[in-house]
């Protein structure tokens, strides 16, 4: 959700990013978007808050490359001590391509990131194009239930949650796919951890309650396998050496968690609405926005996230499996057009935000996947992570050229 008095004129409707296995949608299941979980309210020009979607069940399972970009395979990503780096980046990019122009970076990102099949499939897709992705992890789903008491968030009682909290075999599951998409040089960022949104939630906290969220992530990845398994098990990776984060439903008071992320040597946020335009530093940070798009077919304005455009499509309500072909053409048209739009403004980064989800008959996941594996492979495209792109920023800061909302 954007909290009010985000700064994005001329939008329309533009919903909460809720995170696939916590909200409405169980890690290992389908969308149950009943009528009490559905957003309400009218579009507006403006972004407005809408009610948060609440859970409905606790989760409890989860080409060839170009010149420029070296081979698929990786060299091992930086560790400190005995472990990973959240945020490897072993691959450069030139500043400029032959003819004149940026490389046109397609930044891929995924929230929640617990579900250990899709975990497989991304991977998969990412693989087959030589791309790297963010995932932005929920620290719940690294920590035991039994233990959730050692999480005491703001405003609420201790333990509590939104997402619900891991069991044994899948937390052990996921630290061992983390260790594995690291590896492959993926990035894993931060979601928090309750995910609390609307009025109750996450807007009202100080950069002090923030800075404990963040620790209490740190403590959850560092402690949470060992704890599951009853035994020393090493964190999948050093959440010291995290560099982002996209805040639950986009919410927050940004001056305040930036600060706080800004405290402990992140690089960028993930979380506000934005256009296609070359990235700017807010309170220190890289601005990373969802963008700003045309709902193909349609003058509906959304945002570049698989809910955003499930809401603009349906109101986030699932549809009939026969309507799936043409709501899948939609959504790949709109990331055409918003390819097309980038390349027209100079090439700026296109964001685009995804949850592990299968919501209505996977038509965001589906469309996403072949968006990925047509668009990694063009010649001016390069498909990278977040921290990649903020690498290539701090070397060859932002291009000059056309910067105008699109």
């Amino acid at each position: 959700m954007v909290r009010p008095g985000a700064n994005l004129a001329a939008a329309a409707v533009v919903v909460a990013a809720v995170l696939a296995g916590c909200a409405d949608v169980p890690l290992e299941g389908a969308p149950s978007v009943t009528a009490s979980s559905k957003p309400t309210g009218k579009p507006t020009s403006r972004p407005t808050a809408q009610p948060t979607l609440k859970p409905t069940a606790t989760p409890s399972t989860p080409g060839s490359p170009k010149p420029s970009t070296p081979a698929s395979t990786p060299p091992s990503p930086p560790s400190v001590g005995n472990l990973l780096a959240a945020a490897p980046v072993t691959r450069s990019f030139p500043g400029r391509l032959p003819d004149g122009r940026p490389p046109l970076f397609v930044v891929v990102s995924f929230d929640g990131a617990g579900d250990l099949m899709l975990w497989s499939r991304w991977r998969a897709v990412a693989k087959q194009v030589d791309a790297r992705m963010t995932f932005f992890l929920s620290g719940p789903y690294l920590y035991p239930g039994d233990r959730r008491t050692d999480y005491q968030p703001p405003y609420k009682k201790p333990g509590a949650s939104d997402i619900g909290w891991g069991d044994t075999a899948n937390i052990l599951g996921r630290a061992k796919v983390l260790r594995e998409a690291i590896a492959e040089g993926h990035e894993i960022g931060t979601h928090a951890n309750g995910h609390f949104c609307g009025t109750n939630g996450i807007g009202r906290w100080t950069t002090a309650q923030w800075t404990a969220e963040l620790s209490a992530f740190d403590r959850m990845v560092r402690t949470g396998p060992s704890l599951a398994a009853g035994r020393t098990v090493a964190p999948p990776f050093d959440p010291a050496t995290v560099r982002g984060m996209r805040t639950p439903c986009l919410e927050g008071d940004r001056p305040a968690y930036r600060l706080a992320m800004a405290q402990r040597g992140m690089l960028y946020d993930a979380s506000a609405p934005g256009y296609i335009a070359w990235p700017k530093k807010a309170n220190g940070l890289w601005n990373f926005p969802l963008q700003s798009v045309t709902l193909a077919g349609t003058a509906k304005k959304t945002l570049t996230m698989d809910y955003n455009l499930w809401f603009a499509q349906t109101q986030a309500r699932k549809a009939p499996l026969a309507q799936a072909p043409e709501l899948k053409a939609q959504v790949l048209a709109t990331y055409r057009q918003a390819l097309a739009k980038s390349r027209a403004s100079g090439n700026p980064p296109l964001f685009l935000g995804n949850h592990f989800n299968r919501w209505n008959n996977s038509v965001y996941s589906d469309a996403l996947t072949t968006f990925v594996l047509e668009t990694c492979k063009q010649p001016d495209v390069r498909c990278v992570s977040n921290v990649e792109l903020a690498s290539w920023l701090a070397k060859y800061g932002v291009p000059r050229g056309p910067r105008q909302p699109s």
